[in-house]
């Protein structure tokens, strides 16, 4: 059952964009991101609420002066892991609902650690995710950029949120990765941020030559952007109650990358420049031109 309080923004998404005025040539396709929603055993989402209600609110935002233009209608949400505390049916039921109902756009997602359940691991949000998207890692496209859903499978005898990137999650990384045309532009998407990978090496390795324009992560809750061997890794912010309370917004043209967080409790961009991603990219040649689906990689 969703509770659905009426109270003033707080909570954290994230939120990309795809071209935009002032922002390149071509098209543009905006996408919104956020991780670790954590709804509750019971069904208690309303902690999502905020974050749900600022995505829909966001289209026609002015992005600061610096970087020009304004938020435009996002294509999908990404959202990229512990959708649930623990991954019981009332939980599942209300993410759905959620973002079937009270979320205006489509959405995609990954599973999380939170989201096989631990010690005492179900099926039920891993099962949707598959009747959902075909598989728990999968690849699509919008705009003429690749996403790489990526699932990882998590190690809880580790006993620590940080793990490697499994051999399977790898394995399907280069096998999605050399379907793409040389040079086409790619995002990878996973539950675990930079800061939580043990293994960043064999990740970057897995990349290998292709276009990649970021690598986004979420687990840790607070937005950051972290540099390695040649590859940006951006972390998604979480909804979740004691996060902070902002998103981050992605702009992709054809030639420049901006990545800058928004506090949607003090409605206002943030400044902290360790959050915030400007740089050129090699993005979509025509943006905007192709959104089929790729073939799925078992």
């Amino acid at each position: 059952m969703i509770r659905l309080p009426q109270f003033a923004l707080s909570g954290v998404v994230l939120v990309f964009v795809l071209g935009g005025a002032g922002a390149g040539h071509g098209k543009t396709l905006t996408f919104f991101g956020w991780s670790d929603q954590h709804v509750q055993v019971d069904g208690d989402g309303a902690h999502l609420l905020p974050a749900i209600d600022a995505m829909n609110g966001l289209p026609g935002r002015a992005f600061p002066e610096k970087i020009g233009g304004v938020v435009a209608k996002p294509s999908f949400v990404f959202g990229l892991g512990d959708i649930t505390e623990w991954p019981s049916h009332a939980a599942k039921t209300t993410y759905e609902q959620l973002i079937t109902k009270r979320l205006k756009f489509a959405s995609y997602d990954v599973a999380g650690n939170h989201d096989i359940g631990g010690r005492s691991p179900t099926r039920t949000v891993l099962d949707w995710l598959v009747a959902r998207h075909g598989s728990l890692s999968y690849t699509f496209e919008k705009g003429g950029v690749v996403f790489v859903a990526l699932f990882s499978e998590y190690d809880e005898n580790l006993n620590s949120p940080s793990q490697p990137i499994s051999a399977k999650a790898l394995a399907y990384l280069r096998q999605a990765l050399a379907k793409v045309p040389k040079g086409k532009p790619v995002v990878v998407a996973t539950h675990l941020c930079y800061d939580a990978i043990t293994n960043r090496d064999d990740v970057v390795d897995a990349l290998g030559k292709a276009n990649v324009l970021m690598v986004l992560g979420g687990h840790y809750h607070k937005a950051n952007v972290r540099h390695y061997r040649g590859v940006d890794f951006v972390q998604l912010p979480s909804p979740a109650p004691n996060s902070p309370d902002a998103l981050t917004v992605i702009r992709i043209s054809s030639e420049r990358l901006v990545a800058v967080p928004f506090d949607y409790r003090k409605g206002a961009w943030v400044t902290d420049e360790r959050k915030i991603l400007d740089k050129a990219i090699k993005g979509p040649v025509a943006a905007g031109a192709s959104e089929e689906a790729l073939e799925s990689v078992r």
